[in-house]
């Protein structure tokens, strides 16, 4: 069963199955590159797809049925995500290209869509109903590299969820994947955009040589052993901040003429790493990072782009460093430099390095303590996908706190309901109690009053909603 409010419904499943490629595929071996083989991307990326059914010409035709058999024919092409990852020497994982298939579950809710209703963002209720953890299924080595359960609603609408192992692709990747199910799934032979592998291109060097600083790998020997829980995971709670065009014109306001040529995405996520080391209360000596995702294809300036097509791994994450005082007692500004900064000096030569650094170091994850990951999934396309039956309402993360540590990781998820102008954005934030009601009252002082809340029509103090 279900809850939230009052909203209650129940969810059956039937037994999971595999969908191999449905016709026969290259029994191969296929090594990631060293920017997918990461410490910090070895963990399954969940992601979730509502649809509405009011074309009458799809009136009776099984959602379940059109999108399993889908799945077997893109699996062709994409066959090495039919798959099982396995570990060779010094942690390096390598694809077996066994054809095992990727795992699949077909299952009813009764509830309709209109139930969830005018906004639909995470949290979701029952998120462990629609996309249901098959016991055994979670590993990174020898596991389904996807698994994909499609339910269906009393409405004649229905939901896709897919959990993806992060280290076969980023959300672009797996945008791409769904994109081609969708155009199979609407009548074409194969994908509009053929998959590319070249992994290769990402590889590093021989010999290996770091020539970068990478902040986000400072001491990173010792993240493995001391076992020390950073503080923003003591007993998290989740709340949602809703930023629209009032909310970031207020920002920009806190911004001096030479910065004002930053993104949306670079104020808003500067305003948050400031608020929440406000809300931490930590010592003013203690280190503080900002890993922000930057694509490595999109910075090059020294190379031919990837080829179109390729669907792995294509981000980094540069660290912005501070002590956690000079954050706190500085204007945005601050922050926002640090940002612009870290995000200019991720070129092509940095991307180098850190490959080079996942082999000396034998694939390190990023630094936890004092970290806080911010992705920028508003521009991932997943709500273009369409399986017949037309765009998704809602494509996005199926749930906010994602990655290997639970607690330090939000991100910019696209906000849109019929009351919000384009552009909007929603990000969850997890904090202690405390810790939450110090971040919201911050945020608060830097946007000068109330923000406004989508879901109640009402305002709050920088409030937006909090999960149950």
């Amino acid at each position: 069963m279900a809850l939230q409010s009052s909203l209650m419904f129940s969810v059956r499943r039937r037994k999971p199955e595999l969908i191999p490629p449905a016709k026969p595929t290259p029994r191969e071996y296929k090594c990631l590159s060293e920017i997918d083989d990461q410490g910090g991307y070895r963990f399954q990326f969940p992601v979730i797809l509502f649809y509405r059914n009011i074309d009458p010409a799809m009136c009776g035709i099984d959602a379940v049925k059109v999108i399993r058999e889908a799945i077997g024919k893109v699996l062709v092409f994409y066959y090495p995500f039919a798959g099982r990852l396995r570990e060779g020497p010094g942690r390096k994982l390598i694809v077996d290209c066994n054809a095992e298939g990727v795992l699949f579950i077909e299952a009813d809710a009764d509830v309709s869509l209109q139930q969830f209703g005018d906004t639909i963002c995470p949290p979701f209720p029952c998120m462990d109903e629609f996309l249901y953890e098959v016991p055994g299924s979670e590993g990174i080595a020898d596991s389904p590299l996807l698994l994909i359960q499609v339910t269906r609603l009393i409405c004649g609408g229905f939901i896709v969820a897919v959990r993806l192992n992060h280290v076969m692709s980023d959300v672009l990747g797996l945008s791409q994947f769904l994109t081609a199910v969708g155009e199979i799934a609407c009548g074409r032979q194969s994908p509009s955009v053929k998959p590319v592998w070249k992994r290769e291109l990402l590889n590093a060097r021989d010999p290996p040589r770091v020539t970068c600083v990478h902040h986000e790998f400072d001491d990173v020997d010792k993240v493995h052993t001391n076992g020390k829980k950073p503080k923003s995971l003591d007993q998290p709670v989740h709340r949602n901040f809703f930023f629209g065009p009032t909310e970031i014109a207020a920002l920009r306001k806190h911004v001096p003429s030479h910065l004002q040529a930053c993104s949306t995405y670079e104020l808003v996520t500067a305003c948050l790493w400031r608020c929440r080391t406000v809300a931490l209360q930590l010592d003013p000596d203690d280190e503080v990072r900002l890993l922000f995702p930057v694509n490595v294809n999109r910075r090059s300036k020294t190379r031919p782009p990837l080829p179109v097509g390729f669907y792995g791994n294509a981000f980094v994450l540069p660290a912005g460093l501070s002590t956690a005082g000079k954050l706190c007692w500085n204007p945005l500004s601050y922050a926002l430099e640090l940002v612009m900064k870290v995000k200019s000096n991720a070129t092509d030569e940095y991307m180098r390095s850190l490959a080079d650094l996942m082999v000396i170091k034998r694939q390190p994850h990023y630094k936890v303590a004092g970290s806080f990951v911010v992705p920028d999934v508003t521009r991932a396309g997943l709500c273009n996908v369409d399986f017949g039956w037309g765009k998704a309402v809602y494509g996005g993360p199926a749930k906010a706190d994602v990655g290997t540590i639970p607690g330090i990781m939000s991100m910019h998820i696209p906000f849109k309901n019929s009351n919000i102008e384009e552009g909007a954005i929603v990000v969850p934030i997890f904090l202690s109690e405390p810790a939450m009601e110090r971040f919201a009252e911050e945020l608060a002082n830097m946007i000068g009053g109330p923000l406004l809340d989508p879901y109640a029509k009402t305002t709050v103090s920088g409030l937006v909603r909090s999960a149950l």
